[in-house]
């Protein structure tokens, strides 16, 4: 995991670069609410979190994420559907500590699928698109 500014996105793929990119559709792109770092971080004993541990490719603040499932928005210039839920996996128990994974139950984030790509920003606004 690395942290960038400036990120391409590729419609039915995912981030450019990404080694998980070409996959499964529903899971072109991942992203968490920054709003919920310190819940994170106190349910699994910890001060305070970097992002990049919780393994998500964007970090959104000031929008729930549930609130965009099933539901097409745009971050800069890119196209993205809501999905599903982006449940925590078992490599937040190496992470986290023990109880990692819990302390992430409901609040794994979002999966969103690439319709239209192009070119992410540090600072985009994340916008909805009426359907």
């Amino acid at each position: 995991m690395r942290e960038v500014d400036v990120a391409g996105v590729e419609a039915g793929t995912g981030l450019v670069g990404d080694r998980y990119g070409g996959g499964s559709g529903k899971r072109g792109i991942t992203l968490i609410q920054a709003e919920h770092l310190p819940v994170i971080a106190a349910l699994s004993g910890h001060a305070s979190l970097a992002p990049s541990l919780l393994r998500r490719n964007l970090l959104v603040e000031g929008i729930p994420l549930a609130a965009l499932k099933g539901h097409r928005f745009r971050i800069g210039d890119v196209l993205l559907e809501g999905t599903g839920d982006c449940d925590p996996c078992s490599r937040m128990e190496k992470a986290l500590g023990a109880g990692g994974y819990n302390a992430m139950r409901g609040m794994g984030g979002l999966c969103a699928r690439v319709l239209e790509g192009g070119t992410l920003r540090l600072g985009d606004a994340v916008e909805w698109v009426a359907a």
